[in-house]
């Protein structure tokens, strides 16, 4: 993975961290959202992203010079599949709020568009 999306990466999973923080600071204590269903969905959702970046890259990316594309995709199915399960277990095992849960899941793809608009405003200077 080359540096500068590595920059990027890190400085998404910043935003999740400060926009997740931030909710719960300002929602957690409200009788509406469950707390600690919010921080679950955005932790939950900033280690997916992590591994779908950092991991996935590491595995695929020799894996497509070897020509064992093949393989790779088996290990991102994998992943997914892993990850829907975690999900399942995570509502019917902790019965988390959903709505809470899916606040913080969110607030990830909030980061990703401030990074874009981040990048496309330096860009453009």
């Amino acid at each position: 993975m080359e540096a500068t999306a590595r920059k990027s990466i890190l400085r998404i999973e910043c935003w999740h961290g400060v926009l997740l923080l931030a909710l719960f600071l300002g929602l957690g204590r409200n009788t509406f959202i469950d707390g600690t269903a919010l921080l679950a969905g955005g932790i939950f959702m900033g280690v997916n992203f992590l591994l779908l970046s950092f991991g996935v890259a590491a595995l695929l990316t020799p894996l497509a010079s070897k020509g064992k594309i093949g393989l790779g995709v088996g290990l991102l199915v994998l992943k997914i599949v892993i990850f829907l399960a975690l999900l399942t277990a995570v509502f019917f095992h902790f019965q988390l709020d959903a709505i809470s849960f899916a606040l913080g899941f969110s607030t990830l793809i909030v980061a990703i568009v401030i990074e874009a608009v981040r990048r496309s405003l330096s860009a453009e200077s």
